[in-house]
């Protein structure tokens, strides 16, 4: 390792040479501007790059007659100047970054990376971002390196020797920081909706943007959770922080949070500094599919830009024009969706921040790129709440993302199901929004149950539910031996005016309805008629007790108000009600 001299760059740099730039906190800015300084004398030279909490100043359209720009992963900057047709954009998993690096077609020439100085064993750290230099480093014919005291020594697999580094400069700056995500009401909500899908013990990976961001500020009072992720961040310190991460229950690097990058404050890269519970790994190790499977209960949680109402997800663009990357997503949504009690989740708002237009449609606008299959994903989450399309048909994702999308946007939507034959015509729009979390979470002495009201979409969990009674509740609960349950019944059944009547129901881990609660309004307004039925095999365990708790009350708001309380007692004997 030698100090670079300046005037070298031509002679590194050679005509057609592909040059990869670190990203994310560790973009070697000084060593760029460097090169940049000797722009004029260079030609053709591609720089390979994903993006950067730095500027990127090689887009200036000074150097466009010397510099291509190829990005897998677009900042607003780099986007615009692929749109201008200055920039290209590389649609890539991160898990495969590497491999074109070391097989092609992206074999890189010169690597420019940011490093710790060299330690007493002679090694620098690549510190806070492993993830695709490693594989850019140890495989270019060249390597350049900006060596700055305040990188943080990370553990894991961040080492490369200083006797790789063939020239160096040496710059004593703070690494750039990240601003905290913009959290509204929505992504509270939707955080909260999220948080009731993850257990204790579940093992989290989260992507870039405020609604990811906005589920891990919502898991404070979760405990015994894991870290596997390809973006750490403060948000995953402070769940540290605060008890709610302590990696004890991973079943693949037990006691060890798991990332490829760290993207954050200052306080952040302090926190990251020789942090022996923290290890770093490149991309193409910590994303693969296989390991990340090996965590049990892995929670794979990302944004997205749009999903269809068939569950197709677009992640990187917005019709012809491109935003973003691929990112960390396929990948994590395929070891989620193979991890046993694995949940991969997406979670957006319902609407665009920018232009407030819809984000659940029935048509992908032309020129959409489908980052994630309609059956790679088990359950998406917005402000109005969780549709779980895994293993559903296309009639039920339909209802269920229906239900979650905007109220405003749901007539539209359900008009284009129709008119596909992907719902029956009796489906008609759920009704409106409410402005706090409707479900709840509710510890019974036999597990935890959510309990919500029933949805329209409910229909066939409803039949289920019908179907797995034994002939003595179906006589108690219909006062006659009812033998079916169309999914028009069922439809009928579960799609109350909630604002007037309620079906309220208790659902397990799996989806599953457990107990079932009616409340029928009379026309005056005075009486009401109720009805409650709790599965054989949940019962003696205090399911009915909750919604009994006040049924004197015939106002339906406050009775819901009861309902989602707290309450422990024991129901009937047969388990039944009318």
């Amino acid at each position: 390792m030698k100090p670079l001299n300046t005037e070298d760059w031509p002679k590194l740099l050679r005509p057609g040479s592909r040059v990869f730039i670190g990203g994310g906190a560790a973009m070697p800015l000084a060593l760029v501007r460097s090169m940049l300084a000797h722009a004029h004398q260079l030609k053709d030279i591609e720089l390979v790059h994903i993006h950067s909490l730095h500027e990127s100043p090689w887009i200036a359209a000074e150097y466009e007659s010397m510099l291509r720009t190829n990005s897998f992963f677009l900042t607003p900057d780099v986007g615009e100047a692929v749109s201008r047709g200055q920039a290209d954009y590389t649609p890539c998993p991160m898990s495969m970054v590497p491999r074109l690096f070391r097989e092609g077609p992206l074999q890189v020439d010169v690597a420019l990376i940011e490093v710790s100085p060299p330690g007493p064993d002679g090694n620098c750290s690549l510190g806070v971002s492993v993830d695709v230099v490693q594989a850019a480093a140890t495989t270019a014919r060249c390597v350049i390196a900006q060596v700055n005291p305040q990188m943080p020594r990370t553990g894991g697999n961040s080492l490369i020797p200083a006797s790789e580094i063939h020239y160096f400069i040496e710059q004593d700056l703070p690494l750039p920081e990240t601003l905290s995500p913009s959290i509204d009401k929505r992504h509270e909500l939707l955080g909260g909706y999220a948080a009731q899908l993850i257990e204790d013990g579940s093992t989290l990976q989260v992507g870039l943007g405020n609604s990811p961001e906005a589920v891990l500020r919502a898991l404070h009072q979760h405990r015994n959770l894991g870290i596997h992720t390809g973006m750490f961040t403060n948000a995953f310190m402070d769940l540290i922080r605060k008890g709610a991460v302590d990696n004890s229950r991973k079943s693949f690097k037990q006691w060890k949070s798991i990332a490829s990058h760290v993207l954050g404050s200052q306080e952040l890269y302090q926190f990251v500094h020789e942090n022996p519970d923290l290890e770093l790994h490149p991309s193409d190790w910590v994303n693969a599919s296989d390991r990340i499977a090996r965590n049990e209960r892995m929670v794979a949680i990302n944004g997205a830009r749009m999903v269809d109402l068939t569950g197709q997800v677009v992640r990187d663009s917005s019709g012809h024009h491109f935003y973003g990357g691929v990112g960390s997503l396929q990948d994590f949504s395929r070891g989620a969706g193979a991890s046993n009690d694995g949940k991969p989740i997406v979670v957006l708002t319902s609407r665009s921040d920018d232009d407030n237009s819809a984000r659940i449609v029935a048509d992908l606008a032309p020129g959409s790129g489908v980052c994630t299959s309609r059956s790679d994903i088990h359950h998406v989450v917005t402000e109005y709440g969780v549709a779980s399309i895994f293993g559903r048909s296309i009639r039920e994702r339909v209802a269920r993302l229906v239900e979650i999308a905007h109220p405003d946007d749901r007539e539209e939507l359900l008009k284009g199901a129709w008119n596909r034959g992907w719902v029956p015509k009796f489906f008609t729009m759920p009704g409106g929004a409410r402005d706090e979390l409707e479900s709840k979470m509710i510890d019974f002495k036999i597990g935890r149950f959510q309990l919500r009201p029933l949805h329209p979409s409910d229909m066939s969990v409803l039949q289920d539910f019908f179907y797995s009674h034994d002939e003595e509740t179906v006589r108690l609960r219909y006062g006659h031996q009812r033998e079916r349950m169309s999914g028009e019944s069922a439809y009928k059944l579960a799609a109350v005016d909630q604002e007037k009547d309620l079906a309220l129901g208790v659902f397990d881990r799996k989806g599953a309805l457990r107990a079932i609660a009616r409340y029928y309004l009379d026309a005056g307004g005075d009486t009401a008629e109720v009805a409650f039925v709790v599965h054989e095999d949940t019962r003696r365990a205090g399911m009915a007790s909750v919604p009994i708790r006040r049924t004197g009350n015939h106002r339906c708001r406050a009775w819901h108000s009861d309902f989602l309380g707290d309450g422990a007692a024991e129901e009937s004997r047969d388990g039944c009600f009318v």
